[in-house]
């Protein structure tokens, strides 16, 4: 029997899972939570970050390869020689600055102390201003891939996230040789090959297999340090290959055979798309992924759709030509922020979980617009359609009554509105949909969450087979990395078609619900459009928090001044 790892790289975890390559069927798994999880407040060995910093530590990583695969092997009883393949995905933008060598800056004694060395996880924000600035300078230069972009590129990318690194820790920017996405240094550890995948770059790095990146002259108008940021950059190569083998010393340290196939990298949304059964597009074998509207809902949602042709879709975050399947063109969209919101209000209540329990009943019980309220899902800013990380949260119709369930269910409310404000902008702009399938943490976990999605959206979901559609996708590149002549497969659709698939379980739109939706949702496009386009106020608010001095930090600074 042939098997294959994958490993999926999320925002305080990572995920391993062992796959049977003949039926897809998970046959052990483990999750390795990261030691030093999201790094958001002070750096390890100290030293305070600012607002909306977002780091994460290099070693954290390796340690889930060396655990997440040990754990898989010792579980199923599989011999190192029955894995094939292996493969991987990442959150992205996840980038960080290393040597040459792959080195990250962040473990050089030199540098250890500078946040700007450090990786910074895809929902580091305080690249804002930089992102400003880049969208005004090609909007006025009238780049030709802006648009391709849906008219803005995100904080959340690299571009903006390196031109911080360059404004405000220069040295740095000399001292980092590569600035690559996590998703490729992590292959680069496991088979000692730089290798960049055409995807991360081709949605978080504006390049194109045409045009590449954006222009020295571009980058240099950006900051003029940045002239040679395309230097530092590398050249992608497209999904579905093999970056190398297994390294010797990576194989001890994991429990494998050295030689062992490793995948080009991948982005943990993208690779979902053929864990639910879709890899192909005409000529290429297994059930077109064209039509299908996979949303990864976890921390963040992650919607990523195929197509037979370039559109231009305003707020979209990208759409590539071979980016997810091979012969499609693949768009992606999203929300920054989705199981986040409910994490927020287990804190915010000092309880558990608020997806289970007396909480969820609640607040089904209440119905459709029985809470009077409702939620803009912007509290950790706006990905699509809007693409703006400063805009925040908004809960309005509160009153003495309102219950946690109330604002629970307006939450959940809130996060489907904003689901279908996405779906709603591809279809009118000329992007079929025939189908969603939904996969991620909150589609296993929560049938209230779900219905209300099916309802809002008015459309049947699906539910992905797997409860760990990445870390399968993963594996099913692994098994396309290894070959046919290895056990694996040589076409992405006949892997997809054996390996993936979705549940018999579907959620169906209630037509008396989602009539009330129907009326709901045009109030929350007018919040959407008010505080999204036109009224500024979330803006001007954050901008005050930080002119104004925690008192902490306040105390902190007349009793150094009391000193001297």
């Amino acid at each position: 029997m042939a098997y294959t790892l994958g490993f999926d790289f999320g925002s305080e975890s990572g995920r391993a899972v062992l796959v049977d390559v003949a039926t897809g069927r998970e046959v052990a798994s483990h999750t390795v939570p990261y030691p030093h999880g999201v790094i958001d407040h002070t750096l390890p060995g100290g030293g305070r970050l600012g607002r909306d910093w977002a780091l994460q530590h290099p070693e954290d990583y390796l340690l889930v390869l060396e655990k997440g695969a040990r754990a898989c092997l010792r579980r199923a009883k599989v011999p190192a020689a029955q894995v094939i393949g292996i493969g991987t995905d990442f959150t992205a933008c996840t980038v960080l600055p290393t040597t040459a060598d792959g080195t990250p800056l962040c473990l050089l004694p030199k540098w250890r102390k500078q946040p700007h060395a450090w990786i910074k996880l895809w929902k580091h924000h305080a690249a804002q201003p930089w992102a400003d600035r880049l969208n005004q300078l090609a909007a006025e230069r009238h780049e030709p891939w802006l648009a391709t972009y849906g008219g803005k590129i995100s904080s959340e990318w690299l571009f903006p996230k390196v031109a911080q690194v360059a404004a405000e820790a220069p040295a740095v920017y000399d001292a980092a040789e590569r600035f690559i996405e996590a998703a490729d240094w992590i292959v680069w550890q496991l088979c000692g090959v730089e290798t960049r995948n055409a995807c991360t770059a081709g949605y978080k790095a504006i390049w194109d297999d045409q045009l590449g990146y954006p222009s020295r002259a571009f980058c240099a108008a950006l900051h003029p340090k940045l002239e040679n940021l395309v230097d530092k950059l590398g050249t992608p190569v497209p999904l579905g290959g093999r970056a190398g083998g297994l390294t010797p010393a990576m194989a001890k340290r994991m429990g494998l055979l050295a030689g062992t196939a490793v995948a080009i990298g991948n982005v943990d949304a993208h690779v979902s798309v053929p864990a639910c059964g879709v890899g192909g597009a005409s000529g290429y074998g297994g059930e077109s992924a064209n039509g299908v509207f996979v949303a990864i809902m976890g921390t963040s949602c992650c919607d990523i759709l195929c197509g037979p042709e370039k559109k231009i879709v305003p707020g979209m975050c990208g759409v590539v030509k071979d980016g997810v399947v091979p012969g499609a063109f693949g768009f992606e969209a999203g929300q920054s922020g989705f199981g986040d919101h409910f994490a927020w209000l287990s804190r915010f209540l000092g309880k558990g979980d608020p997806g289970h329990g007396a909480l969820e009943t609640a607040a089904e019980e209440l119905g459709p617009g029985g809470h009077g309220m409702m939620a803009l899902d912007w509290w950790n800013g706006n990905r699509s359609v809007l693409v703006d990380a400063d805009l925040t949260g908004l809960l309005i119709g509160m009153n003495l009554h309102t219950t946690p369930a109330a604002v629970y269910r307006a939450l959940i409310e809130g996060l489907a509105f904003g689901l279908r404000m996405i779906i709603d902008t591809f279809t009118e702009h000329g992007v079929r949909i025939d189908r969603i399938v939904a996969c991620g943490g909150l589609p296993e976990k929560n049938r209230l969450f779900m219905q209300v999605v099916a309802d809002v959206c008015q459309r049947p979901i699906q539910v992905a087979r797997s409860a760990q559609a990445p870390a399968v996708g993963s594996a099913i590149f692994a098994a396309l990395a290894a070959g046919k002549a290895k056990g694996g497969y040589d076409a992405l659709g006949e892997a997809a078609r054996a390996m993936g698939g979705v549940k018999k379980l579907t959620f169906t739109p209630d037509p008396a619900q989602a009539e009330i939706y129907t009326a709901l949702f045009a109030e929350y496009r007018i919040l959407h459009d008010t505080f999204g386009r036109t009224q500024h106020t979330m803006k001007r608010l954050k901008a005050l928090t930080q002119r104004v001095a925690p008192p902490a930090r306040r105390r902190a600074a007349t009793t150094a001044k009391a000193k001297h």
